[in-house]
């Protein structure tokens, strides 16, 4: 599956610094909602209450994780996934590992390096 083909699925949830208009989880947050993408917003580390703490805390069916967190965390997210079925993610650069990557190919969950904000671009959003 290619970027362009992740972009079809509405459901998005962005993990990161979402709610910081520095970093790349904002940007990204930003432009998917004004795509028209349903996007639900993830941060571990989030106190504020503005915010999901996992997507266990989603009630809604995610189509597609877009991963903008270290890889640390990130693994945690991505076996939160696979307990929840949800097996599609876009791992933004920085965010990957090679453990990410093997428990993706292990586990059946369909993994694509990119940058979201690119696919969007080519797809002339």
């Amino acid at each position: 599956m290619n970027g362009q083909e992740m972009l079809n699925y509405k459901n998005w949830a962005v993990v990161g610094d979402v709610l910081n208009p520095s970093k790349f989880a904002h940007k990204i947050k930003n432009r998917l909602i004004d795509a028209g993408y349903n996007v639900f917003l993830i941060n571990p580390r989030d106190k504020s209450g503005e915010v999901f703490l996992s997507l266990k805390d989603i009630k809604e069916q995610i189509d597609v994780i877009d991963l903008c967190i270290n890889p640390n965390t990130g693994m945690k997210i991505i076996e939160e996934a696979h307990e929840l079925g949800i097996n599609k993610v876009l791992i933004q650069p920085g965010a990957g590992s090679e453990e990410i990557k093997s428990f993706c190919k292990e586990k059946g969950i369909t993994y694509l390096e990119s940058c979201v904000l690119v696919e969007l671009s080519k797809k002339g959003i």
